[in-house]
């Protein structure tokens, strides 16, 4: 089965270091097929930004994210963008401190609101993320994704972002609680 993620927002979010470990996690750690792209304004700070990460259990024939079954936007900009393109039944999650919106398909989750509050540091907003993903859509296990962020991110960073991603990880189960009761 094919699973398309479009991982969006602005440059300086740390979205491509997410799509990289969430390609890692995968490929790696879970033996799936995996095909992880990236593009960015030229501005790379503020501007436009995007990773892609198409997940298969065949051979991927095509590497780009041609129908998203999941969108993460943390920009406005991002969300306004790329909600359009999401598969009919596929899922949008949204930061609610950036994104707005009157969809009710969109799932608004408090990613830099949590990261900022809980541990006094938005820089980690994306691997956050990720625990959420990890915990919403089950596409990734949260020990594949501990292991990648071991791999990936630099050794001063890497307790902060284990942390992240059990918050995120804790969020997404909470939602997810809501969502089926």
């Amino acid at each position: 089965m094919r699973t398309e993620v479009r991982l969006s927002g602005r440059g300086g979010q740390g979205l491509i270091l997410a799509g990289i470990v969430l390609a890692e996690a995968c490929g790696v750690y879970e033996e799936k097929e995996v095909v992880q792209t990236q593009s960015y304004g030229p501005e790379a700070r503020g501007g436009a930004s995007r990773s892609e990460v198409v997940i298969s259990d065949q051979q991927i024939r095509y590497p780009r994210a041609y129908d998203p079954d999941i969108l993460v936007a943390l920009s406005q900009p991002a969300f306004d963008r790329f909600a359009p393109q999401v598969k009919k039944k596929g899922l949008i999650f949204a930061d609610s401190f950036y994104v707005h919106t009157d969809r009710k398909d969109v799932i608004l989750m408090p990613f830099s609101e949590t990261a900022r509050e809980e541990l006094g540091r938005e820089v980690v907003t994306n691997v956050l993320m990720l625990g959420v993903l990890s915990a919403a859509t089950g596409i990734v296990k949260l020990d594949s994704l501990k292991k990648a962020i071991k791999h990936r991110v630099r050794r001063a960073f890497v307790e902060l972002n284990l942390q992240a991603l059990d918050v995120g990880f804790k969020l997404g189960q909470e939602e997810w609680r809501k969502r089926s009761s």
